[in-house]
């Protein structure tokens, strides 16, 4: 994943994008909620994306969330 993905503060203002391209991780996830195949998404929407590149969007999107730190407090009803 580390080789696919990158961040560059000059593209994209520093947001994740699928290293080599200018292409952000966000938008790949989104066409993945939406339920889109891989390859439908490389075909209809990045020609130059390959199966492992969405992967890997999928797979920093999971190591974000899982170093995230939540800071959960007790309501009250």
């Amino acid at each position: 994943m580390k080789n696919r993905i990158a961040i560059n503060p000059n593209i994209h203002f520093g947001k994740p994008c699928v290293a080599g391209t200018r292409i952000p991780v966000q938008n790949v996830l989104e066409l993945v909620r939406e339920g889109i195949p891989f390859d439908q998404i490389i075909r209809d929407y990045y020609p130059d994306l390959e199966i492992a590149d969405i992967q890997a969007c999928i797979e920093y999107a999971m190591a974000v969330v899982a170093v995230e730190d939540l800071h959960v407090t007790a309501g009250t009803p």
